[in-house]
């Protein structure tokens, strides 16, 4: 295993007349033959709560956590944003070396976790890439303080949206995800809110860089198993004990807020937040709703 860190950038953030004081890093460690890269944000004064897991969708990268994670460590908590494997800055080896399947994500990513000594988290996941968070969850649920949910597929009602699905298909797919402009067509098609070029540069860059990134992505959207890994939430979730937040995108055009009631129906320990004006990545289109819903739940 291998550690490298770069770029340690230093915030002060002013709050009811306190100031705080955090770094956030970008970071490279290697984890048995796959290199992953993640976004480390400490709070200057660490404290004993569990740090918090925040994992992006398709086809983004942790950089979409960028106005979360300052938050995060105003309250004294530890966030690690990733790029999954395939994704942004992380790793993208042959689909022979790694087989882009829930099953694969889900042991790379506990790999990832125990090379950082995380025992225990809380888990923050989003979008169609979310579901295998998600299965990671019910695998390890003894490792899951909290467990929030953002614009994800949950039920067997959600479907990959056309936009997406297109990205998976067998010689389209393969010209599809060459071109970096996916980026902007799918990040703004998914609320129809326009995300600003400067940040548009940082999402295209790992496929202006490389044709794996696209087909990395290819991989992914092939193998992506949405109804076996929606039978598998909907039997297991059915016993989720810790504390749940789904906190909901209502501009989303590809997931309907009934996934989000039906989910959350027979879990008893459960918050549902309904964020207006949203779309399908909160993140990305209205942070700033996201850190009142997100901290609100992380600090009860």
């Amino acid at each position: 295993m291998q550690v490298r860190k770069y770029l340690p950038i230093f915030l002060s953030v002013a709050t009811s007349s306190i100031l705080i004081r955090m770094t956030i890093t970008e970071e490279f460690i290697e984890v048995g033959s796959l290199k992953w890269f993640y976004r480390n944000a400490e709070p200057v004064n660490p404290s004993d709560k569990s740090p918090v897991v925040l994992l992006h969708g398709l086809p983004a990268q942790s950089y979409s956590w960028r106005n979360v994670l300052p938050a995060l460590t105003e309250y004294g908590f530890r966030g690690i944003a990733p790029d999954w494997i395939g994704f942004g800055f992380s790793a993208k080896p042959d689909r022979r070396d790694f087989a882009y399947t829930p099953d694969a994500y889900v042991e790379a990513l506990a790999n990832f976790l125990a090379a950082l000594n995380i025992d225990r988290c809380s888990l923050v996941v989003q979008g169609f890439l979310g579901s295998v968070g998600l299965q990671y969850a019910l695998r390890h649920p003894d490792r899951i303080e909290r467990l929030a949910i953002l614009n994800a597929p949950l039920t067997p009602e959600a479907k990959l949206p056309w936009k997406i699905k297109q990205l998976g298909l067998p010689l389209v797919g393969d010209m599809l995800t060459q071109d970096p402009l996916l980026v902007d067509r799918t990040l703004e098609g998914g609320g129809g809110y326009r995300v600003e070029d400067a940040d548009l540069d940082v999402y295209r860059r790992p496929f202006l860089k490389s044709s794996d990134a696209g087909r990395a992505l290819l991989a992914v959207v092939k193998n992506l198993q949405l109804p076996q890994a929606m039978a598998e939430m909907q039997s297991g979730f059915a016993n989720w004990q810790s504390p749940l937040l789904v906190a909901w995108g209502m501009r989303d055009p590809w997931l309907p807020f009934s996934v989000a009631q039906t989910f959350t129906n027979p879990i008893k320990d459960k918050e549902l937040v309904q964020l207006e004006e949203v779309g399908h990545y909160p993140q990305e289109d209205w942070h700033e709703k996201v850190n009142d819903a997100l901290l609100t739940f992380l600090r009860r």
